[in-house]
């Protein structure tokens, strides 16, 4: 067997060739150790059919033995794809691996590209399909990436070693990781060692529809406990996706992919000359646990979105809405709320829903014309006062539907929307734009331009809160192909006002964190993280935020309600200050006392915003999840660590310790202090002490809810 081996940091991937394929072999943190498995007996067929990392599915063609009930292995004809070549090539970023393999029995070939960055221990990676047979071939399933023996390293069972670290996500429930074995999901190792291994049984983690995020964030980290080494992932599509985990030839596998036929209702045909391009997906190994593999998604993260000046500079938002107007912006309203946002800090002052309708405005929207009710001297002017306190103004939008009351309903073309089985697709009493349309983006390009060019708007709100299911049947021989290439064209689209207007922020926003994927953030500069509206249980959104999104980009609301004490307003500004602030809440109508914590809030996330772009998360306490009464979010650099630390309620225990000895790393610490809140009064509140020797913080919370940010200086030299 030829070997062909690839090492970038702590990545290492080794590859197979033997008697004409090409498999890959090792995917780890560590150096590639041939193993007794392709030494037996059975060896090649384990090899030809268990390791192919391009899994590729065509209608009518047979499957072999090695698969079992509803998974993505030993697919055909990806398994009988023969290598035909590999190149290297160095690029702006590192290098890009290409392996090329065909199969001449239907003339179906397969370029794969593992794209290396310099210095990380990921690579990115698509599968781009080409029909150079005669026929035309169906595609079932186009994998975007596959590994067999993700549980090898070790001397331990996978029942012993093996964890899955997995994002839950729902509307006000974002970021909900939890863990679990691999016996905890039906994967326990129920047979002898010396026996042939496999089962039916696979986990499947999926999204089917526009909401990529509705139910997981596309990504996962599996750890070994034993080895202390994690291999992580995140699929960057904002459409249907699908992992799964499962047993092959006596080793466990996992797949990545977008839309495919079982979950995604895709199927493609290509014919002779056509080619598929998958989603892409990022994948990786880190020596450590989940902020070790969090570290290397940030630097990456960073790398893949698009250059701005908003992610570099960390300018206060003011949103109307949360604990605020809640959809009813009027001129009267507004004006005392600009100038109390203006007063505060704020640097963007956006209005949110309802400034195109009189009254109620959910399935009427569509038109995005002003409410001369609303605003008797003009949305414009209203604007210009915004311009005229120092802030740039923003407006709420939400381009991709259209309500079934609006006007336009009824005079524009059906094939402006999704449909399927010939009638129009609904839900929520609105239908879905589809961006392959010219007409739609034209449309879509107006009303940016009016609100760019007309009202100044320089931040745009970027709502969606429909689910339109598995996609269009108009012009699409699937579903899932309408949905998948109505995605595309709005990423192109995005692509396309980014370039006209480069300044322009725009905000992604799904009722909150309901597509917060790595398609659309690598285009939009910020994310809402949630709707939650409940502040202390926005503390364990808040602390788990840098695990999906970069702190640069994650909007995180501060909405102090009319009634909020001194500790309240700490509270809800810690929440935000270590990610984007979206401060909110009644600013006019709180109590003296809280308000100055809010303005002390963002005046001293403007000094420590400079750092947040270039520092990396750490979870002392490890992800926040809801039961806990405690959670705690660190943000680091070579000099300097912030910690927020929550005390979300009383569970009889007063004293928390934070371990800090990972980050810290043999650095000595200069000084600990409070940093926020700085009144004396509320700091006598909260002792703590700094163990100097074993590198642990530990804090006293009399009370709760209460939270403290912490400002720790070192010495940059080891």
């Amino acid at each position: 067997m030829k070997y062909l081996d690839f090492h970038e940091s702590e990545l290492f991937m080794t590859f197979g060739i033997h008697q004409g394929f090409i498999r890959l072999l090792h995917f780890s943190d560590c150096p590639y150790q041939p193993y007794a498995d392709l030494n037996m007996a059975d060896g090649f067929r384990f090899f030809q059919d268990g390791y192919q990392f391009a899994q590729i599915q065509a209608a009518g063609v047979n499957r072999p033995f090695e698969k079992q009930g509803n998974m993505f292995i030993a697919t055909m004809p990806g398994c009988r794809m023969k290598y035909i070549s590999h190149d290297m090539a160095e690029n702006a970023d590192g290098k890009e691996l290409v392996i090329l393999q065909k199969d001449e029995e239907t003339g179906i070939a397969v370029k794969t590209h593992f794209r290396f960055y310099t210095g990380l221990s990921c690579v990115r990676t698509w599968n781009e399909v080409i029909n150079q047979g005669e026929i035309s071939w169906t595609m079932e399933y186009v994998g975007t990436f596959s590994y067999l023996g993700i549980e090898k390293e070790g001397e331990g069972t996978s029942d012993d070693k093996m964890l899955i670290h997995v994002p839950y996500n729902g509307w006000q429930r974002e970021l909900s990781w939890q863990s679990h074995t691999f016996a905890e999901l039906g994967l326990a190792q129920t047979q002898p060692e010396d026996y042939f291994r496999r089962t039916s049984r696979n986990v499947v983690f999926s999204n089917t529809g526009n909401w990529s995020t509705k139910d997981y964030i596309p990504m996962g980290i599996l750890e070994n406990t034993e080895t202390n080494g994690t291999l992580f992932f995140q699929i960057e599509h904002n459409g249907s996706w699908e992992w799964e985990i499962g047993m092959q030839a006596n080793h466990f596998y996992l797949n990545l992919s977008g839309p495919e036929e079982v979950h995604g209702h895709f199927s493609k045909t290509l014919k002779p000359g056509d080619q598929f391009v998958s989603v892409p997906a990022c994948v990786g190994t880190a020596r450590g646990s989940i902020s070790e593999a969090v570290d290397v998604l940030t630097k990456y993260r960073r790398i893949i979105r698009r250059r701005n000046a908003d992610n570099e500079k960390l300018p206060v938002i003011f949103n109307d809405y949360m604990n605020c107007l809640y959809g009813n912006p009027t001129w009267n309203n507004e004006i005392p709320m600009i100038e109390a946002a203006a007063r505060a800090g704020c640097e963007y002052y956006v209005i949110d829903a309802g400034w195109y309708a009189p009254g109620e405005w959910w399935d009427g929207v569509g038109e995005w014309k002003e409410s001369c009710e609303r605003f008797p001297q003009g949305l414009k002017a209203l604007t210009d006062v915004i311009r005229s306190h120092g802030m740039i103004p923003g407006l709420w939008l939400e381009l991709e539907v259209m309500g079934i009351h609006c006007p336009l309903m009824n005079k524009v073309p059906k094939d402006w929307f999704f449909t399927r089985h010939g009638s129009l697709v609904y839900d929520r009493s609105r239908v879905q734009l589809d961006f392959r349309n010219p007409e739609v983006r034209a449309y879509a390009d107006g009303i940016i331009d009016r609100l760019v060019n007309t009202y100044g708007a320089g931040y745009i709100k970027m709502d969606y809160n429909i689910e339109p299911g598995i996609g269009t049947d108009r012009d699409a021989e699937s579903p899932g192909v309408g949905l998948l290439e109505h995605e595309r064209a709005y990423l192109k689209w995005l692509d396309s006002i980014f370039e006209r207007y480069p300044e322009l922020v725009i905000e992604n926003c799904s009722s909150g964190g309901m597509r917060m994927d790595y398609a659309m953030l690598s285009r939009y500069s910020i994310q809402s993280t949630s709707d939650q509206e409940n502040y202390v249980s926005y503390s364990t959104i808040a602390c788990n935020a840098p695990s999906a999104v970069t702190s640069e980009q994650a909007a995180v609301w501060s909405y102090p309600k009319r009634d909020a004490d001194e500790e309240n307003a700490a509270f809800n500004m810690i929440n935000a200050m270590l990610c984007r602030i979206h401060q909110s809440g009644h600013l006019v109508e709180l109590a003296p006392k809280a308000l100055e914590i809010v303005k002390e809030g963002i005046h001293i996330y403007k000094n420590i915003r400079k750092d947040i772009y270039h520092s990396l998360p750490y979870w002392p306490l490890g992800f926040a999840h809801a039961a806990d009464a405690y959670a705690a979010l660190v943000l680091r650099n070579d000099k300097i660590l912030y910690l927020a630390v929550w005390r979300r309620f009383e569970d009889g225990t007063e004293d928390v310790d934070l371990p800090l000895d990972t980050v810290v790393a043999g650095r000595k610490v200069q000084s600990v202090q409070i940093l926020y809140p700085s009144a004396h009064p509320m700091q006598s509140r909260t002792p703590y002490h700094f163990d100097e020797e074993n590198c642990i913080l530990h804090v006293h919370f009399k009370d709760a809810p209460v939270a403290r940010l912490f400002a720790l200086h070192m010495d940059a030299s080891l």
